[in-house]
């Protein structure tokens, strides 16, 4: 299994169970509070007992502020004390943090050799004492309320296993194209030749095997991205540069606003992408949200159900310019006296409509290929219900796509992630800012996200915090393959 995180970990074993070896090859050094080394800070050294009183009393201190906080705090103590032990519990639960003790089933026969071998070792008769505690603690665990994980080390190796879940196949009967992990730039830099960078971006992203990329179809920078007077290109002039250096990767917009252009004209664009690319386009399509954007280009922006009809309105011709011929179409929110646009798409072309609203998730269910909402968990429950609302419609719901946008912060390691949390966190608390954008490694949201696939999600759009350049995307590699 895997633990959650953030949480508080109380590791329980005797002297020599290779708790602390356990813990450095997971946490952050600044992650785990150690009895033995605040000894060593307040004292001669770790096996200063004389220092013992002034030790514990940091280490509460310490674990106190850091749950405060609600930030991973591992304590690495034998983990018998019962009141100490039940008071972290205490403290965990007051601040909505998970307490799990991680028990380190080493042998007694290792624990006594390994502590036979140290230079310090602890007196024969105090490890036998230790090895009873633990014991006697391990069979109380669940019974005070904690999340019991239990550590089998081999008897050739301080280091226990690895606490990841195996990777869930990936969803079954997907549709085909779009599907996998798709990369969405939403920054851009504003020196240098931006062709170049764009195009190292996707050579990197089909190098580390990701499945696209997307843009955003914005114009002006959006404030949750950067500032107004940041650059953000055209979508469609440049997803077209795209197309010439690219072979693999799906190239489309997430998402395209319906106010921004004329149906028909959105329809030309993507039907000319997937020609060009040999049918590697799809089009995210959208309400729009923003006015000042609007207001700022001198577009009309609508009431919130103008804009939902030109959405509906807007998929239905698209799907009409798209089919084969030129006959004239009569549908139920449109007439089109001809369809007449050359070059045709090859293959479908998939929509993926944007937006969690319930009106706009049943245009998703009736019209669209897909929906796309946020990976949280109100977006994972849209999800769920987008499904029910397909099968509703009379579809089947392995037929279209359920895709998420996940803005993750990706680090090479536990120390390499929070030292990118605390760059970009801003005013925000350290952990509510890692919560928001699940903070780890690459392999973390790659488990992540192939959790997804159990709630039918068949893509996700990753749009990493932090994201400057091609060796960021290369170090996504791992998200590859999530969905399979």
């Amino acid at each position: 299994m895997s633990l959650p995180d953030p949480a508080l970990v109380v590791l329980v074993g005797a002297s020599g169970s290779g708790k602390s070896t356990w813990a450095a090859s997971r946490y952050r050094d600044a992650e785990v509070v150690s009895s033995d080394a605040l000894r060593a800070v307040v004292g001669s050294g770790e096996h200063d007992l004389d220092a013992s009183t002034d030790a514990f009393a940091l280490l509460e201190q310490v674990v106190a502020a850091r749950l405060g906080r609600r930030l991973t705090t591992v304590v690495d103590t034998l983990g018998t004390d019962a009141t100490r032990r039940r008071a972290w519990r205490d403290a965990a639960r007051a601040v909505g943090l998970p307490a799990v003790a991680v028990v380190l089933d080493t042998p007694a026969g290792v624990c006594r050799a390994r502590n036979a071998a140290r230079d310090r070792p602890v007196p024969a008769r105090v490890l036998t004492s230790q090895l009873a505690s633990v014991a006697a603690t391990v069979d109380v665990l669940d019974a005070e309320g904690w999340q019991v994980v239990r550590v089998a080390v081999d008897q050739s190796s301080t280091d226990g296993p690895a606490l990841g879940p195996a990777r869930p196949p990936a969803s079954a009967g997907a549709p085909p194209g779009l599907h996998g992990v798709v990369l969405q730039l939403s920054r851009f830099p504003a020196e240098g030749d931006l062709l170049v960078w764009l195009r190292d971006m996707a050579a990197a992203a089909e190098e580390a095997g990701l499945a696209g990329l997307a843009l955003m179809d914005h114009l002006i920078q959006i404030p949750q991205v950067g500032r107004a007077w940041d650059p953000i290109p055209e979508p469609w002039v440049t997803l077209g540069a795209l197309a010439a250096s690219t072979t693999r990767l799906q190239l489309g917009t997430l998402v395209t606003p319906v106010t921004f252009r004329a149906p028909g004209i959105t329809a030309k664009a993507v039907a000319t992408l997937s020609a060009l690319t040999g049918g590697r386009a799809f089009v995210g399509v959208g309400a729009g949200w923003w006015e000042r954007e609007h207001a700022a280009y001198g577009l009309g922006f609508p009431s919130a159900r103008a804009r939902l009809d030109a959405l509906e309105l807007g998929i239905e011709t698209m799907k009409a310019l798209w089919a084969p011929g030129t006959k004239p179409y009569a549908g139920q929110r449109v007439s089109l006296p001809e369809t007449t646009s050359y070059p045709r798409p090859v293959g479908e072309i998939p929509v993926i409509v944007g937006g969690g609203g319930d009106r706009t998730l049943r245009i998703a269910a009736r019209l669209g290929d897909g929906c796309n909402v946020p990976s949280d968990e109100v977006g994972l429950a849209k999800v769920v219900r987008y499904l029910a609302l397909v099968g509703q419609a009379g579809r089947d719901p392995a037929s279209v796509h359920a895709t998420v946008l996940d803005l993750p912060l990706v680090g090479r390691d536990r120390d390499d992630v929070w030292g990118r949390v605390e760059r970009h966190r801003g005013r925000t608390a350290a952990a509510t800012f890692a919560a928001r954008h699940h903070a780890g490694t690459a392999a973390e949201h790659a488990t992540r996200l192939a959790g997804l696939a159990d709630l039918g999600v068949t893509t996700a759009f990753v749009a990493p915090v932090g994201l400057d350049g091609p060796d960021d995307v290369l170090a996504l590699a791992p998200l590859a393959t999530a969905f399979g």
